[in-house]
């Protein structure tokens, strides 16, 4: 747990997304761990302009996303991991396994874009998680970009 870690106060944080419910609890759990450096966005993690000064990154975590979104827009967010992470970094990333199962594609579509295997979940978990090191050159992060769209996304705003 990243409040009572030694090394705590070396880690810069940026949450974001689009529930306001979300939003609050995220804040108050940070707050109350006294985690200043801990910024939490209220907006849509599909615009590069949300990411404009925090990458390239150490640690990306895409947890929520990948099964939320067409394969075709699985594959452009991967692509646009090689824009949020350094060389070096970490992409963490999760799926669930329903067929089609897409997690083999994931993992060749980011290690055709210069990430590194460390370790996937076993293939008889429904729930996938995945981790990565990226071992390019990052590229830069254009502004004004949409990197995805949720399936159901508009059900999503109206809640």
């Amino acid at each position: 747990m990243l409040s009572g870690h030694p090394r705590r106060d070396d880690v810069r944080a940026r949450l974001v997304e689009l529930d306001e419910r979300n939003v609050a609890a995220a804040r108050r759990t940070a707050d109350a761990a006294g985690l200043k450096q801990v910024e939490v966005v209220a907006g849509d993690a599909a615009s590069t302009d949300q990411y404009a000064g925090m990458v390239p990154a150490d640690l990306v975590l895409v947890c929520g996303t990948l099964g939320n979104v067409s394969d075709a827009d699985v594959e452009r967010i991967l692509d646009y991991c090689t824009r949020l992470c350094r060389t070096g970094g970490t992409l963490v990333w999760t799926r669930n396994r329903r067929s089609p199962d897409l997690v083999p594609q994931v993992c060749a579509w980011l290690e055709q874009r210069g990430f590194e295997r460390l370790w996937v979940a076993d293939p008889s978990l429904t729930q996938a998680v995945g981790a990565h090191r990226f071992t390019g050159e990052p590229r830069p992060l254009v502004p004004g970009q949409r990197m995805f769209d949720f399936v159901g996304y508009d059900v999503l705003r109206r809640s």
